[in-house]
């Protein structure tokens, strides 16, 4: 059972934030930026992080992605604490693989893969007063969702109640290009696991319980991941 430090109607991002953040990123002189800070980074192969990746090699994982509906930009891999880059690591559990762990403690999200290793991300987690733990599943997936906030949101942020029938999906839509909604016992929880484009997000809480990922890492861990998989949120 999800245990939660704030009401139920909490779920999803700081979106009056992030979407001020993001309008930033909307416009295409951003998504040629953000290209542009990729390439150039190309030439950085002799600079490698603590972790052992190249920039070179981040600015490639996290480049542009031009061929979807919504073109995607450059994640500015200079904003990423090295240590939130994508990376297989060992870890030790008795969950069966596919199973994704939550580590809010330390802004990491797993993919548990095969013997003995898992696929770690970066991610941004609730803030305090919003943290929350329990087990959940995905009950369902969605490529540029619509997002709606929740009447307990717009109370707390007016400004967000101009989206009250909807926002549709596009790049300043504050759950991204890919979402996975968490369910318990068949319920919508109201949480999810997004995409940001926010690179200075990650290692950071400032949801309202969400969890998120860097756009190209949620695409990858969305596309291996089918519905009713299994989700712990570990306590932070």
């Amino acid at each position: 059972m999800i245990r939660q430090v704030k009401n139920a109607g909490a779920g999803g991002t700081d979106e009056a934030g992030l979407m001020e953040r993001r309008a930033g990123l909307l416009s295409r002189r951003s998504f040629l930026a953000g290209s542009a800070a990729g390439i150039g980074a190309l030439g950085l192969a002799g600079c490698v992080t603590s972790d052992g990746m190249s920039l070179a090699e981040a600015s490639k994982l996290y480049g542009p992605v031009p061929d979807e509906k919504f073109p995607i930009p450059a994640i500015d891999v200079s904003k990423v604490d090295p240590k939130y880059f994508r990376k297989t690591v060992r870890y030790e559990t008795k969950e069966a693989p596919g199973t994704i762990i939550v580590d809010p403690g330390n802004y990491y999200v797993y993919r548990i893969e095969d013997g003995g290793n898992a696929t770690r991300y970066g991610a941004n987690v609730g803030r305090d007063g919003f943290r929350w733990s329990g087990d959940a599943y995905v009950g369902r997936k969605s490529e540029w969702a619509t997002w709606t906030p929740p009447a307990a949101m717009i109370k707390r942020q007016p400004e967000a109640a101009k989206w009250a029938r909807g926002m549709p999906g596009g790049l300043d839509n504050p759950l991204g290009a890919r979402t996975l909604h968490l369910y318990q016992n068949g319920a919508y929880t109201l949480y999810t696991i997004y995409a940001s484009l926010d690179a200075e997000s990650i290692g950071n809480g400032i949801t309202s319980g969400c969890v998120g990922l860097l756009t190209q890492d949620m695409m990858h861990l969305y596309d291996r991941t089918p519905v009713k998989t299994k989700v712990i949120v570990l306590p932070a």
